[in-house]
């Protein structure tokens, strides 16, 4: 995985997901599965993590990206909006934010 720098010129996406306890697991399952046969196989993905919170309330999935232009492509797809929409189904909200590393701290 790369490394989290301020000169990298990679885009950073930073998406939250909110869900019950109950669903956590899942929510899991189906984001593993779309980065295992999807989205890590499109032009221009570089990297992702998923963090689940303690409560099993959260999950936060940390992404790298070449440019902007690849994950907006990649967002576009069928199969990606398909995705989404079952993703939607087993969480309350989520958000895919892209964000600039402004400072790095070692």
């Amino acid at each position: 995985m790369p490394t989290i720098r301020t000169d990298n010129a990679m885009q950073t996406v930073i998406t939250t997901f909110e869900m019950s306890p109950g669903t956590c697991q899942d929510l899991l399952d189906e984001l593993r599965e779309a980065y295992r046969s999807f989205i890590s196989k499109q032009p221009g993905f570089v990297s992702a993590a998923l963090h689940v919170n303690d409560a099993q309330t959260r999950i936060a999935n940390y992404s790298q990206w070449s440019r902007r232009e690849d994950f907006l492509a990649m967002l576009r797809t069928p199969e990606m909006r398909e995705r989404n929409r079952r993703i939607g189904t087993l969480c309350r909200s989520f958000e895919p934010v892209m964000y600039d590393v402004a400072e790095c701290f070692d």
